[in-house]
């Protein structure tokens, strides 16, 4: 199964100011993250955003706010979004595919990504844009998520199953900003 424009969304899980410097090579995570951010805006997938506990944790990093928009963040504290219930009021979210970025990759990313699976949501988490403070955490989750059924792929995986075809002015562009 492919990941496909039309019927996914991107979900950005907890790239939060007071969290992501404890996370492991948070620099390459956030570098990954904004460039498919950016990609799938540029492409028409539609990108929404939650935030654990913004209170304590602070907003999501300027980087990821501005890119995102303010309309298409929601707050929580459950560790899932979907026990939250917080997804039906973000852009995309209702769309049968879920990509999903973010930290802690064993904490409120897999906790999510499992709960959308049993929802019977089609899911697909991008490896190298996801962390959380120790490796060993952020491969096990991936690990079991997997076990679980869900997809994983890496952010140059998400954006040519996005694109599809190489032969259009779509993919020159993307091409152009983001492959090359």
């Amino acid at each position: 199964m492919l990941i496909d424009a039309q019927r996914s969304v991107l979900l950005v899980v907890d790239l939060q100011e007071k969290m992501l410097p404890a996370i492991a090579d948070h620099e390459t995570l956030l570098a990954n993250a904004t460039w498919l951010i950016r990609a799938a805006r540029r492409i028409g997938v539609p990108v929404a955003a939650v935030e654990q506990y913004p209170q304590g944790l602070g907003p999501l990093v300027p980087a990821v706010r501005e890119l995102v928009g303010a309309d298409a963040i929601a707050a929580k504290t459950h560790f899932s979004c979907v026990a939250e219930r917080c997804l039906a009021r973000l852009p995309g979210c209702e769309r049968a595919q879920i990509v999903v970025i973010g930290t802690e990759a064993h904490v409120c990313v897999m906790q999510s990504v499992l709960d959308l699976r049993t929802a019977g949501r089609e899911v697909f988490v991008v490896a190298d844009a996801v962390g959380s403070r120790r490796a060993l955490d952020r491969d096990l989750a991936l690990a079991r998520m997997r076990d679980e059924g869900v997809r994983i792929v890496t952010r140059e995986m998400a954006v040519f199953e996005w694109l599809r075809e190489g032969a259009t002015p779509l993919f020159r562009d993307v091409n152009r900003e983001f492959l090359r």
